[in-house]
């Protein structure tokens, strides 16, 4: 680490300066549109509310009313407009989450395999990325942190944390009730209420249903739509209030995802000549094994005890458990050529303690966390018949995974403001994690394993393997702040993240080589080959955050320097006996750097002498990531040939907002017309680069027309997204070598798989709500 930050820190502070002078912002969507300042916006990145020009760490924050108005439906559209954040559904799914920020992150789901971004519901942490592509209702805010989080989140959050932030009961009795329709018979519900019982127990819930014809078909499968969406989904929770000083809230969520499977785009013909398709949304998918679902629900409790007034005790608990069934067609061909049928099974119990303290000088946090979690996943990888290669009918490769995890830390926080212009931040964490996991590769001929209702013969076990690893780490972190005035505050911080190492779950033990070079292969070996180290980030930030113009622009910039080592690279080859195996292995040492400007502003007010008003938002992303070191599968340090996946060097985003006060029919309100533009530069898919696969540049273009009543009752929308109906490649699978003249040979299976899955294409939707 400090051969790469050390000679870097005087040149980040030069940078940091140059900054200062350029200006540009801070985004903290949400304000109320037709105010002539900004409202402040508080977050709780620290573990404690505050403003969020107050924080230390590059914070995006998207408020309840800014989330509505531009009509975003998912925790996935927030990318559009944060600075250096992927946020993408996973290949071949429809609920599962693959999540970068800054370079850092994971699109492989199976278990084994640890995310890089830490997804939060309500502070509590999401351990596997199954049934975390959120739906957004009922949210009080969503919050991205930019940047290493392991002091104050602990293990997985070395790029960065999300939180999402459900709305708490309200003291009045109330019912919400929003509908849409739109494009592809997009059919949408949302009710929520809440009610006292008593002046100490209030109850309330939400429900909502989802629904959306698909983008395309399946054209071998009759009756089977390509990305549809048919979502079930409710939070339901009782708060307790027995006295002014004691706060206690039970919630429980479910989710039921009834969405057909998501298959892929063929980019190539296959070698038996099925043609490309037009439309990059339809599928000759074959594979309707097992029957696509995804089921996930929790329960959580939070206490919140204001002992005194300077120390809160706050515990929060939780159990959350999900499944999903996927038939995966790899070759999205109608034949059986490399078809997965998968089963995901997640179970997890966390306890977290704190004890926060705030005074007038000092502030903080400490506490101890503890995650007991479980993830197993099973799958069929059926090549079908191999021809010239292994003359064996149905060719089945089944991988069986069950990784346990048991993790505890303890932390702490502390702010202290020497003056009233300086603040000195130090935090650190100390974490156990354990992991143990059981790898069971076996062969079959037949078809399909029992699991998914088949009756193949077992002809060879390729793995066999039990292991346990504990990994100790201590994560550091400190910032100082220097505050001139009120309107500014110029930080210099230090902070580090890692993410657990564990076991290659797709690796085949009869695949070992003599690593320790002793002349035979033991089970040393074999623990090694199969073994992977945690990685680590360690980060300087030099940041600025302002509010300008009597409070009418609020502006943010970050330059920061990182140096990732030990980076895990999973991924799968073909083997010479046509099936395939994972290779996963610390491979890479790199260095991360970068600038992210965001900002919001009031342009304009009263331009027409009807108190209309002009805002704008705005950010921009710029990553420089380099491997300095990257070993491939045969030793061969291979840096300059690989790039950072899933991120681009650029990403920016701007919306302008113009508000003007208009009555429709006998209610007053105000009308707002929306727009904004969204831009990610070329980015690959993975570390090697791809012609087919990698996505180059592009723009999204929304706009969305808005009125809401003057009393906050009644509200409605039409809202466009992607307007120019781009094509845009978010994810995909190679099972190909691409010669130099763009030729194609399989390297699994036979037919050549090189599949791509797409955004979202244009949709148009209304949406009415209204509160009772």
């Amino acid at each position: 680490m400090k051969k790469h930050l050390s000679h870097n820190l005087l040149s980040s502070i030069s940078l940091g300066a140059m900054l200062l002078t350029a200006g540009a912002g801070q985004t903290a969507f949400g304000a109320e549109d037709t105010s002539l300042v900004l409202e402040e916006i508080t977050v709780t990145a620290r573990r404690r509310s505050e403003s969020l020009l107050d924080v230390p760490i590059a914070v995006t924050a998207f408020g309840a009313k800014m989330l509505e108005n531009q009509g975003i439906q998912d925790i996935v559209e927030v990318a559009k407009f944060t600075p250096n954040l992927t946020l993408e559904v996973s290949r071949g799914t429809n609920t599962t989450l693959t999540a970068f920020i800054r370079g850092v992150g994971q699109q492989d789901p199976v278990a084994g395999f640890e995310a890089g971004v830490g997804l939060y519901v309500d502070d509590v942490y999401l351990n596997r990325p199954q049934a975390s592509v959120l739906d957004v209702y009922d949210v009080e805010r969503i919050e991205v942190l930019r940047g290493p989080q392991g002091t104050l989140y602990g293990r997985n959050t070395i790029g960065g944390a999300i939180k999402y932030v459900t709305k708490r009961l309200g003291e009045e009795p109330g019912l919400n009730v929003r509908g849409s329709v739109g494009s592809y018979k997009q059919l949408d519900l949302v009710i929520s209420g809440s009610a006292p019982i008593s002046d100490k127990v209030r109850v309330g819930g939400s429900f909502a249903t989802l629904n959306r014809d698909g983008f395309g078909d399946n054209l071998n499968l009759e009756g089977i739509d390509n990305y549809n969406k048919q979502v079930l989904a409710g939070r339901a929770s009782v708060e307790f209030l027995p006295s002014e000083d004691l706060f206690i809230r039970i919630a429980a969520d479910y989710l039921k995802d009834d969405s057909d499977p998501r298959q892929g785009h063929r980019l190539i013909p296959s070698t038996s000549g099925d043609p490309v398709l037009d439309n990059v949304f339809d599928t000759r998918s074959g594979l309707n094994n097992p029957k696509q679902e995804v089921e996930a629900y929790g329960f959580s409790s939070l206490i919140e005890w204001q002992v005194t007034d300077t120390v809160m005790v706050k515990n929060i608990m939780a159990y959350r458990d999900d499944k999903s069934r996927s038939p995966i067609d790899f070759d999205s061909l109608p034949i059986d050529d490399l078809d997965v049928p998968v089963d995901y099974e997640n179970q997890q119990f966390s306890e977290e303690f704190q004890i926060l303290y705030e005074s007038e000088k000092l502030n903080g946090v400490a506490g101890f966390y503890y995650l007991d979690a479980s993830a197993f996943n099973e799958f069929d990888v059926i090549l079908g018949p191999l021809g010239d290669i292994i003359n064996l009918p149905g060719l089945n490769a089944n991988t069986l995974g069950d990784v346990d995890t048991e993790t505890w830390s303890v932390f702490g926080d502390l702010t202290y403001d020497v003056s009233e212009q300086i603040s000195l931040s130090v935090g650190g964490r100390y974490t156990s994690d354990k992991r143990s996991a059981r790898v069971l590769r076996r062969t079959f001929i037949g078809g399909t394993s029992e699991r998914f209702g088949g009756d193949a013969i077992a002809i060879a076990t390729t793995s066999d393997f039990e292991g346990k690893a504990k990994f100790t780490k201590f994560t550091p972190r400190a910032s100082v702040s220097w505050k001139p005035n009120d309107d500014h505050n110029i930080y210099l911080s230090y902070s580090e993240g890692f993410k657990g190492g564990g076991f290659d779950p797709r690796a085949q033990t009869t695949g070992a080589p003599d690593i320790d070079g002793d002349g035979d292969i033991d089970d040393e070996d074999i623990f090694n080959f199969m073994s992977f180290e945690p990685e680590t980030v360690e980060t300087i930030e030099l940041g600025w955050k302002a509010s300008l113009f009597d409070n009418r622009m609020d502006i943010s910039v970050a330059g920061f320097l990182s140096s990732y080592t030990d980076i895990q690279i999973p991924g799968s080859v073909g083997t010479p006996d046509g099936l395939f195996t994972g290779v996963t292995s610390n491979a890479g040492d790199a260095d991360v750097n970068g600038i992210e400007v965001e900002g919001r502003a009031l342009l304009a007010a009263d331009m027409s002498g009807y108190n209309d008003t002009l805002n704008v938002t705005w950010s921009m992303g710029y990553l420089d990531a380099k491997f300095n070191e990257f070993i491939d599968a045969f030793g061969v340090d291979v840096a300059d040939e690989r790039v950072f996946q899933n991120t681009p060097e650029w990403t920016a985003s701007g919306s302008l907002n113009y508000t003007r006060p208009m009555s429709l029919g006998s209610s007053d309100g105000a009308i707002s017309l929306i727009t904004s533009l969204a831009y990610r530069s070329a980015a690959s898919q993975f570390e090697t680069p791809n012609p087919f696969l990698d996505q180059p540049g592009f723009a999204l273009w929304d706009a969305s027309l808005v009125w809401n009543s003057e009393d906050g009752k009644l509200s409605v929308g039409l809202h466009a997204k992607n307007i120019t109906d781009k094509r845009y490649i978010v994810a995909g699978y190679n099972f190909v070598a691409i010669a130099d003249d763009g030729s194609t040979t399989p390297t699994l299976g036979t037919e050549g798989t090189l599949t791509a899955f797409f955004g979202n294409p244009r949709t148009v939707t209304f949406t009415a709500g209204y509160k009772f």
